[in-house]
């Protein structure tokens, strides 16, 4: 007994905490690193650079729709791209009229090839050179993706649900149900120069331009953040290198965990949780 309440405890520990710093939900709704919740809505099939730093690069592709009478796309995030080294790595949510529990929505590629990994739980795939593992955490639809130098990124996904809709006047349609992706970034060594949506959070002396006491804090930065295509590197503040071998010294030797920001807390790395 103990054992399967083991193993579901580890088995669900791997699933994005959307409460948590690192998170990027909804529509899309982030926590930066300092445990500051905001938005950034982007533009519908636009690409924008959640983090770029000198060896890393991760993309999102918005998906979306103006609601009639709103000044804004509703936006989510359907796919990531992920730059390392010579390296390329994407994940996507594939396109679905209805949503259906037994279908797996989760489409992969590895350096411009698609990649099959098996719909069993576990099932993991791991690169010639150990630098990425792809990990199913559930037979369908949620994994694990882990770069051992940079960072682990929890991945599931799930569609815009009938009570979202309501409550949000989204006006979903009803041959799309706008499958999207909720993830959680682990990152581990950063430089202090890190940029991107979220990614520029983990700078050490950034300060969150996001309004407090609102009920959406939006910021904006569509311009400095926006790239040519989900596996480009071509933004206004992007900084990855592909071909540049980075000096130790360039980067932070900080271990950014999964915080918890339930309460106020600090964690010693010169990051406090905000309320």
């Amino acid at each position: 007994m103990f054992d399967i309440l083991d193993t579901f405890l580890k088995h669900d520990y791997k699933k994005p905490n959307c409460n948590t710093p690192g998170a990027a939900c909804l529509d899309p709704r982030f926590i930066g690193a300092d445990g500051t919740v905001f938005y950034f809505h982007g533009k519908r099939n636009e690409h924008f650079s959640l983090v770029s730093d000198l060896n890393l690069q991760i993309n999102a592709r918005f998906i979306g729709l103006r609601p009639a009478g709103r000044p804004r796309d509703s936006t989510w995030i359907q796919a990531l791209g992920i730059l390392f080294g010579s390296h390329s790595f994407s994940v996507e949510a594939n396109k679905a009229a209805t949503w259906e529990d037994e279908i797996d929505h989760l489409k992969f590629s590895y350096n411009g090839k698609e990649l099959f990994i098996p719909e069993t739980y576990p099932s993991v795939w791991v690169s010639g050179k150990n630098d990425l593992k792809v990990e199913r955490t559930s037979r369908k639809n949620s994994v694990l993706v882990t770069l051992p130098e940079f960072a682990e990124i929890s991945i599931n996904v799930v569609p815009v649900t009938e009570e979202d809709d309501r409550i949000h006047n989204y006006q979903i349609p009803s041959d799309d149900c706008f499958a999207h992706l909720e993830v959680q970034f682990k990152f581990y060594d950063l430089s202090t120069k890190v940029e991107g949506v979220l990614g520029r959070t983990y700078q050490p002396d950034f300060k969150n331009p996001a309004k407090s006491g609102v009920a959406m804090p939006v910021v904006g930065g569509e311009n400095k953040y926006r790239t040519t295509s989900l596996l480009s590197a071509d933004c206004a503040s992007c900084l990855f290198s592909p071909v540049e071998v980075h000096k130790k010294d360039e980067l932070l030797a900080m271990d950014f965990d999964l915080l918890d920001c339930t309460g106020w807390a600090s964690t010693g790395n010169g990051i406090v949780c905000k309320k």
